[in-house]
């Protein structure tokens, strides 16, 4: 069915409620939004936001433009997570516990002996116990790894050697045995009908897949309520996935790509939607139509969900999420009653000291400090998610003397992560009001995605060229939305315009196909590198 037939996956961004600003579902004038997710795609990234009873609560970018990985993998600028290679080992660092893996790429690889430690051929080792390096790899080997984080900067991609493969309702641990559990799966009768279940089918798997050889599998949350058939339909997929994965290996000589994980769409679809997401809101045609395939692949009742915007601008501009990215850029963030938090992360861990400001309650200090500790906590647990914020996070908060008072701050907290995907611990508060909690590093936070340091210019970070280029582009098309055909001038600083003119000019061309225009891209000497002037020529 063409996109000008199926009306129904085609949505007014337009339409918005009357008082409170916020998108309502088609139909319905009355009933605002608790879950949604929003795909913008944009020229050189593709964007995803995930929207909480109306507010974003987790961001994730692609970027679509770097040639470098398109020559080494294939696939422009999408992110190498989940991706399987089969490398051969460069160098193995006792020190370091570490090897160095050659995958391909312009950097070898990151292999830790956590990550290596399936490869151990030492037995009797407890479970705590890291085995030597030495006794996992050995140079020159050929193994299969799989990258777990993309690579940044001068780092190259970190490696794990403990290889899965992701479904939508179930993980795949080959060589593995046994069945876990999401811990978001709490119903404890569930629990025991999915482990029933999947028990079965991992008992079942060689009359799946690739004979010979066993496998774990990890139940997602996806899988609430799902029967037996929807259960061994995602099975069967990862095992012909993995007997592909096997045969490729057979064929090739490393350093290879054996296997890519999903497409930015498909993935999204596959990571981000479950029966809580009352809608998808994409505007591209091709993503949108992506979208619709994987849900006839693996969720046909999902399929409705999923509607095409029709302009004009992105999906973003509606939801205002480029302001609530911005504001997750800046280190300080503004609470209700007046106060606010300040967030400042360091190799070693995350900080975020309260702040009550110029409020102050008329009952009394220890009213005051509850008040504004309980808005801080709600404020960090959404910007720690948005911004993707890891590792080790410390809390400051004003200094409560009722124990009532600490139990209400850390319950706001615990109950604010519970619909974290992010696995999240959270200590008790000490005497002197500190909290302590760990999140794991799932990915990049935001600010190393869309900034990096600055030295001796007053400021401690700024954004990038490619951000800024990005920004550059989403301006022009919104500007050439409002004047169809005219020429348009784009003025940025001289390095924001070789980013695209010179590194990406694929993009340039791309732009004016796009926008049916002529654009003048004009390098400006006297422009910062976080400012653009976009506008029609007169």
């Amino acid at each position: 069915m063409s996109l000008g037939e199926d009306r129904r996956g085609v949505y007014d961004p337009r339409q918005k409620h009357a008082q409170t600003g916020r998108r309502v579902k088609p139909g319905n004038g009355s009933q605002t939004m608790s879950d949604e997710v929003l795909v913008n795609v944009g020229l050189g990234e593709i964007r995803v936001a995930v929207l909480e009873s109306g507010l974003p609560v987790e961001f994730v970018l692609e970027r679509t433009s770097e040639d470098e990985l398109k020559a080494k993998t294939g696939r422009a600028g999408h992110s190498l997570l989940g991706n399987i290679f089969y490398g051969r080992v460069q160098r193995v660092l006792p020190g370091m516990q570490a090897a160095f893996v050659e995958v391909g790429l312009s950097r070898a690889g990151f292999l830790g002996a956590r990550e290596a430690r399936c490869l151990c051929e030492l037995t009797g080792l407890d479970e705590g116990t890291l085995p030597p390096i030495s006794s996992c790899v050995t140079e020159g080997q050929a193994i299969l790894v799989q990258a777990v984080k993309d690579p940044i900067g001068e780092k190259g991609v970190r490696l794990s050697a403990n290889v899965t493969l992701p479904g939508r309702l179930l993980v795949m641990v080959p060589n593995q045995s046994g069945v876990v559990l999401s811990r978001r799966i709490e119903d404890e009768a569930e629990r025991d009908r999915l482990s029933a279940l999947v028990s079965c089918l991992a008992e079942k798997f060689n009359a799946l897949g690739v004979k010979g050889e066993p496998a774990g599998f990890i139940v997602r949350t996806a899988a609430i309520g799902m029967g037996r058939e929807e259960l061994t339909e995602d099975a069967r997929r990862l095992a012909d996935d993995w007997a592909e994965v096997r045969a490729a290996e057979k064929k090739s000589s490393p350093p290879a790509v054996l296997f890519h994980d999903l497409d930015p769409v498909a993935k999204t679809m596959r990571d981000f939607v479950s029966m809580d997401t009352e809608r998808v809101l994409i505007d591209d045609a091709d993503a949108y139509q992506e979208a619709i395939r994987y849900c006839k692949r693996t969720m046909p009742h999902m399929a409705e969900r999923v509607h095409l915007v029709n302009g004009p601008g992105t999906v973003f501009d509606d939801f205002d999420i480029d302001g609530a990215i911005e504001t997750a850029l800046d280190p300080r963030v503004e609470l209700p009653s007046g106060g606010w938090i300040t967030i400042e992360t360091t190799e070693a861990l995350t900080a975020i000291d309260v702040n009550s400001g110029r409020y102050t309650a008329a009952t009394g200090l220890e009213e005051t400090s509850v008040r504004s500790n309980l808005e801080a906590a709600e404020a960090i647990v959404s910007q720690v998610r948005l911004r993707g914020t890891g590792g080790l996070i410390v809390i400051d908060f004003i200094h409560m003397g009722d124990p009532d008072n600490i139990e209400k701050v850390l319950a706001t907290l615990n109950d604010g992560f519970e619909k974290d995907r992010v696995p999240t611990q959270v200590s008790a508060m000490s005497e002197f009001g500190l909290v302590e909690m760990t999140r794991k590093r799932v990915r990049e936070p935001l600010e190393k995605l869309l900034t990096e340091p600055v030295y001796g210019d007053g400021r401690p970070r700024m954004k990038t060229r490619g951000t800024m280029a990005n920004e550059l582009l989403r301006a022009i098309e919104r500007v050439a939305a409002r004047y169809p055909g005219a020429p348009i001038s784009a003025r940025a600083a001289p390095e924001v315009i070789a980013w695209l003119a010179e590194t990406h000019a694929r993009l340039v061309k791309e732009l004016e196909a796009r926008v049916a225009g002529p654009v003048n891209l004009e390098p400006m000497c006297g422009f910062d590198r976080e400012q653009i002037d976009v506008g029609p020529v007169r």
